[in-house]
């Protein structure tokens, strides 16, 4: 039985996030361990994952300062439609604020901008059915 790959909702306002995430992670998506997908926005994002039936995306990996829709608010409006779903936040402003805002919110981890993509895999790892 062929295991399918973990997906991925990569969820940031900043174009370029997209060939990064794909550069970094290219020797895992490429051996189809991961499925990577992306949104623009906070609300680009709650429509994939509402469209994601039968549920695939097991985490959803936003940035928190986005035009609109926060990552913070995304969280809070994610958490009830899908209770289990691994959401992590990445932000440049790393202080103790933040993250009390983001966990209050419902995020599980927080990542800082740059991202530590060594860190990002273990954490995926984790994430990976047994």
């Amino acid at each position: 039985m062929t295991l399918r790959p973990v997906k991925i909702l990569v969820v940031d306002d900043e174009p370029d996030m997209e060939p990064l995430f794909r550069q970094q992670l290219r020797r895992e998506l490429r051996a189809g361990r991961f499925e990577l997908d992306f949104a623009g926005s906070g609300c680009e994002a709650l429509k994939r994952i509402d469209d994601d039936d039968p549920p695939r995306v097991v985490l959803v990996l936003s940035d928190i300062n986005m035009p609109g829709m926060s990552g913070l608010e995304l969280v809070a409006r994610l958490r009830p439609r899908r209770p289990g779903l691994a959401i992590s936040m990445v932000t440049a402003y790393d202080d103790a604020d933040t993250r009390a805002r983001a966990q209050a919110n419902g995020a599980d981890r927080i990542f800082s901008k740059p991202i530590d993509f060594g860190a990002l895999k273990i954490y995926l790892e984790q994430l990976m059915p047994a």
